[in-house]
């Protein structure tokens, strides 16, 4: 298993444009039209991942294992929600995130979310 070690500090950002199918009226987790919190954390989940999919070695990728992650602040349909992701931590295979999202330069989401490298081929036999 290749070291992770030097990927510590990396940072990456996505971003999303809110449509009706990122409000928690679709995803269950509300009543209203507005950016869900699943959402945001699946946009999260995006930017980590993305940040270190292609240098964790071919083969390879990773896996959420753990979300602490307060929404701050309602986002409407429309808006453009930026997601800031900077690795902080790195144990072995495990890689701990801070991660911010922002409506403009509003703070509407922040916390920590953690991700676990494996072996594609061997994490999808288990599963058989």
């Amino acid at each position: 298993m290749t070291e992770f070690n030097n990927l510590k500090g990396l940072r990456h950002c996505e971003t999303l444009v809110v449509e009706h199918k990122d409000t928690a009226a679709v995803y269950g987790s509300g009543a209203l039209e507005v950016f869900a919190t699943p959402a945001m954390i699946a946009l999260m989940e995006k930017t980590c991942l993305m940040s270190v999919c292609d240098k964790i070695g071919e083969g390879n990728t990773t896996v959420g294992i753990a979300v602490n992650i307060k929404h701050l602040k309602a986002s409407p349909v429309g808006a453009t929600i930026r997601c800031e992701a900077e690795l902080t931590e790195v144990d072995r295979r495990r890689l701990v995130f801070k991660v911010q999202c922002f409506e403009g330069e509003n703070l509407i989401g922040e916390g920590i979310h953690e991700r676990f490298v494996v072996e594609s081929a061997k994490f999808t036999a288990k599963l058989h």
